[in-house]
């Protein structure tokens, strides 16, 4: 099993930044790649950003494509989301999570093939 901690979330205006960071911890080297998915109030989890350990290309959903940076320290085991021009339909709760399986591209945007999952921590943007 996969531990994993988000931080970095908090109140940012639009057009601001943040930078979400999550810690790996436990059987990390079952882990093949760490996503981070959001959910907003009322709404589904959606996928934000993926990223292999091994170093393929990161994947992203088209809202945040431009604007977020996925990123991974392998020697630290944690994987960074970089968050610019945010907008406050980018308030939600950010969960990091990890998969041992395999995916590329679209493949890793799938939520129910992820394993283990973060607390959550809160990025609100305010208009």
């Amino acid at each position: 099993q996969v531990q994993l901690v988000e931080s970095g979330g908090g109140l940012v205006q639009a057009g601001g930044s943040l930078r979400l960071s999550c810690a790996a911890s436990g059987r990390t080297s079952s882990s093949y790649a760490l996503g981070w998915f959001r959910q907003a109030p009322g709404k589904e989890r959606e996928f934000v950003a993926a990223i292999t350990w091994s170093g393929g290309v990161p994947y992203y959903a088209d809202s945040v494509k431009g604007r977020f940076t996925i990123s991974r320290d392998n020697a630290k085991n944690t994987v960074s989301l970089q968050m610019n021009s945010l907008k406050p339909e980018d308030t939600a709760v950010y969960y990091c999570s990890s998969r041992r399986g395999y995916c590329t591209g679209s493949w890793c945007a799938a939520s129910e093939s992820y394993d283990s999952w973060g607390q959550g921590t809160q990025v609100t943007v305010s208009s």
